[in-house]
This record gives structure tokens, C-alpha cells and sequence, in this order.
């Protein structure tokens, strides 16, 4: 059995050292990697700022989607050790808002690995643990 890797060091010299550069969608998102499971498993944290606000207060649907997405990614990348992937398509269904200064945690985890594709779900939950959104994805694994 895989232990979790939470080291902060050691998780992004694991998801770094594949990439050249780390991608701007993540600094625009803020985003804070807390823990892998290796082989399976992601876990990471976006806070809720004022720039991902929509009219009503709350996080924008599209910036959550996006946090899977960056989530999702990364997670592709650790368990494929391949570069470049791309995704096929993403489906997110929003359970209830989550409003400025809580913290978005995106659980992502592999839900079956082929040679050329990857399906993952996942789950988005505010501070108190509650669920905000869920989302499945499918990524395509490319030709170096």
C-alpha cells in the first residue's frame, strides 16, 4: 500500500520536475497542493478570493471547473508520468455556492487508466466539509 505523500517539497518537485514551468492557470487560481496518494489520489486547496467572485458572491462556476481541471491535471501527471495530456471532456454538477474567504479542497482520483486515456472524478468541499460540486473527466494521454 502507497503512503501519502503531504510534504509540500516533495509534492512539487514530484509534479514540477515533469512539467518546465509551472503553469500560470495555477498561480491565477492559487492554488495549494496538500496531498498525494500515489497512484491514486489528489487532494488540493484554492481559497475563495475576491477575483473568482461572481455577481451574487460567490465562487464562479467556471473557476471551480477550472480547479478541477488544474486538480485533475496534476493528477494525470503523476500517475501517467507522460507529457503532454489533453482533456476530452469534463462534466462538473454544482451541489451549492461557496462564498469569499472559505477554501475550495478539490479531491480528485483515478477511476481507470488505459494506455491512451485516463478517467478521473472528483469531489470540491468548502472548510466545514461541505460538498460544493462534483466532477468526471476523461483526459487523453499523448505522444511524447
Amino acid at each position: 500500500m502507497n503512503e501519502p505523500i503531504t510534504d509540500r517539497t516533495e509534492l512539487l518537485k514530484l509534479i514540477f520536475d515533469k512539467v518546465d514551468y509551472r503553469p500560470q492557470c495555477s498561480i491565477l487560481l492559487d492554488q495549494k497542493t496538500l496531498e498525494y496518494l500515489p497512484g491514486q489520489s489528489l487532494t488540493v486547496d484554492y481559497p475563495v478570493a475576491d477575483k473568482f467572485l461572481n455577481l451574487a458572491g460567490s465562487m464562479q462556476g467556471g473557476f471551480i471547473v477550472a480547479a478541477f481541471d488544474n486538480t485533475f491535471g496534476q493528477l494525470c501527471y503523476l500517475v501517467t508520468e507522460k507529457v503532454p495530456i489533453a482533456t476530452i471532456d469534463i462534466s462538473t454538477t454544482f451541489h451549492r455556492p461557496i462564498f469569499k474567504d472559505d477554501t475550495l479542497r478539490v479531491f480528485a482520483r483515478v477511476q481507470s487508466k488505459g494506455k491512451t486515456t485516463i478517467s478521473l472524478a472528483g469531489e470540491a468541499f468548502s472548510k466545514e466539509g461541505k460538498l460544493i460540486a462534483s466532477a468526471m473527466t476523461n483526459y487523453m494521454i499523448l505522444k511524447k
